[in-house]
């Protein structure tokens, strides 16, 4: 009956998880219009179905979050980004910020949180966790006042790659992901390796998972 309806869109590859969002947002407020279950699914959802809300999960299997969150802000969509996680560290969060997502809901406070964090951000505000809202309001601040540039060394498509390659994925298997000839994905590993510095894929993978990919 309600025709304002705020349209939902989940990305999280575990099943309990989902199951679980629906009970919580089984309410007249929402419309969960899709499911998906990796970053490069969210991606397409989120253009084809054009939700108000994405909720997603960081670790997600092709393309983390974080990187699709940055995706969707390029994309110039209208979706609020909330992130459902279990990583509770600061650092974390002001990533997933920086990445242009408005929430930022524990999974152990989703009952209490989820819900209030929806109607914030679409009410134009950030919601993060109580549990950490101050530890990362101050590292916010820190950083703010530093003023740290360390500028990301690599392009959106090599971020892709390193993403791919850090799954053990091969070169055939990520040429056909991302769409591109497989002579391609040698050239942006050898690019990654010479702008990280680094001479094998076991090295690319510690970057990769230092760096939350």
């Amino acid at each position: 009956m309600n025709m304002n309806r705020s349209r939902v869109l989940i990305a999280d590859d575990h099943a309990v998880v989902v199951e679980g969002l629906h009970r919580i947002l089984d309410r007249p407020e929402f419309q969960i219009v899709g499911v998906v279950a990796d970053g490069r699914a969210l991606l397409e959802a989120a253009a084809r179905l054009r939700p108000d809300v994405i909720i997603a999960d960081i670790s997600m299997p092709l393309l983390n979050g974080i990187d699709a969150a940055k995706e969707i802000v390029r994309q110039n969509s209208k979706a609020k980004v909330i992130f459902l996680t279990m990583h509770s560290e600061a650092a974390y969060a002001n990533a997933a910020l920086g990445a242009g997502a408005c929430g930022y809901v524990l999974k152990s406070a989703v009952t209490e949180d989820l819900t209030s964090a929806i109607r914030e951000v679409l009410s134009g505000r950030t919601y993060v966790s109580k549990a950490i809202a101050e530890s990362v309001k101050r590292l916010r601040a820190r950083l703010s006042r530093k003023r740290q540039s360390a500028i990301d060394p690599l392009s959106h498509r090599q971020r892709e790659v390193l993403h791919l390659l850090a799954e053990g994925k091969q070169v055939k298997e990520i040429a056909a992901v991302l769409n591109i000839s497989p002579k391609t994905v040698e050239f942006h590993k050898y690019r990654i390796k010479d702008a990280l510095g680094v001479r094998t894929v076991a090295d690319l993978t510690r970057y990769a998972l230092k760096h939350g990919m």
